[in-house]
């Protein structure tokens, strides 16, 4: 078969990770089909073939754009693809041959708010209803739907009220997890940033990696914070409006009890997790919930919310509250942080559990996904 994947988000941490992932694996295990890989010119450069039959493509069209929905479609066809994978929703409306999509989440049509955008209200309402129309054409038109757990697979049955027919389309493939670094050992790397900043990282503290959209709840971790002694917050995650936001809402906060980090490589990361006494994460709405799994391989204590599919994918090496109610994250984080018992017991088990999410066996039941 001649197979096309959508690779132009390469490079973008959370899909942009699956995407690499899923390329990487499939030149490791399928030298059988034919594939072309399609990147923006952002992403060009950081993919270079390793098999025989894996050939790169530029297709420089900005994703959600319009050159997406009205080129895209005529250079796939160009290459005469028995099949393409889209590793998001989404996927060119003009395009009509075999596609296969995955979708890693409801958001964009479970929680529509202008509080995730910076356009003006028109924009936004006219964007909105855009994207819904994309998602509802992909999930429609696909061959086969990959979603990445049971609860997005569920949330598509309810969602788009599928019968048990419908439902046969839809293939639960878990993610993997990809190590940060190569190396086991995480007690040997230090952190520049850390050794920069003495006046913050010489206090416990705990860590949240990610993006600050408004499902993420960090406006609410931020406010349990407010009555959070001897321990701090760092929040890492790209310098953005949202971010800017919170700032802003608590400014009383930043730098006394709350540190931003903005953008971290992840040799900086590894040693931020190497600090931390544990990790927190409050999000209201995941897919998957690939970040505590991240951490979880190191050993360092996780505390989650035990909104959506958190509780599914993290299971019992994860302490858990309710991430909606403010008291309950202030008792949980005080809680977990004098438990020095159960913090071990997270540290030593994490990494053990963590190996049930392997790339090889993502990939595996992906390729028998193109196959059928």
């Amino acid at each position: 078969m001649r197979i096309g994947i959508d690779a132009r988000m390469l490079g973008e941490r959370g899909i942009g990770r699956y995407i690499e992932q899923l390329i990487l694996n499939l030149e490791k295990q399928d030298v059988e089909n034919q594939y072309y890989i399609f990147l923006n010119k952002n992403s060009f450069d950081k993919y270079e073939p390793r098999a025989f039959n894996f050939n790169k493509v530029l297709a420089d069209y900005k994703w959600y754009g319009i050159a997406e929905q009205l080129k895209f479609p005529g250079l796939l066809k160009k290459y005469k693809l028995d099949l393409v994978h889209f590793p998001h929703f989404n996927v060119p409306i003009f395009y009509n041959k075999p596609f296969v999509v995955t979708i890693h989440d409801l958001i964009a049509l479970k929680f529509p708010t202008t509080r995730a955008t910076t356009l003006g209200p028109f924009q936004y309402a006219v964007k909105n209803f855009f994207s819904k129309f994309v998602i509802v054409h992909a999930v429609k038109k696909a061959k086969k739907i990959i979603a990445i757990s049971d609860f997005t697979k569920n949330d598509l049955m309810e969602f788009f009220k599928f019968n048990k027919k419908q439902e046969n389309k839809i293939k639960v493939i878990y993610e993997g997890v990809t190590k940060l670094d190569n190396d086991s050992q995480i007690k040997i790397h230090t952190s520049e940033f850390i050794d920069k900043n003495p006046q913050f990282f010489g206090y416990d503290f705990i860590l949240y990696i990610g993006s600050a959209y408004p499902h993420k709840n960090l406006d609410k971790l931020c406010e349990a914070f407010k009555s959070i002694n001897d321990l701090k917050l760092v929040l890492v995650g790209k310098e953005d409006y949202f971010y800017n936001k919170l700032k802003e809402e608590y400014k009383d906060l930043i730098n006394n009890k709350i540190f931003l980090t903005g953008y971290l490589d992840d040799k900086e990361l590894l040693g931020l997790i190497n600090k931390a006494k544990f990790y927190i994460f409050p999000s209201l709405y995941e897919g998957f919930g690939l970040p505590p799994l991240e951490v979880m391989q190191y050993g360092l204590p996780v505390l989650s919310s035990y909104s959506s599919c958190l509780p599914e994918i993290l299971r019992d090496c994860a302490e858990y509250f309710d991430a909606t109610d403010t008291n309950e994250i202030i008792s949980s984080i005080n809680k977990l942080k004098n438990n020095e018992n159960k913090l071990k017991d997270l540290s030593i088990k994490e990494p053990l559990f963590v190996k049930r999410y392997q790339w090889a066996e993502c990939i595996r039941e992906t390729l028998s996904i193109y196959k059928n």
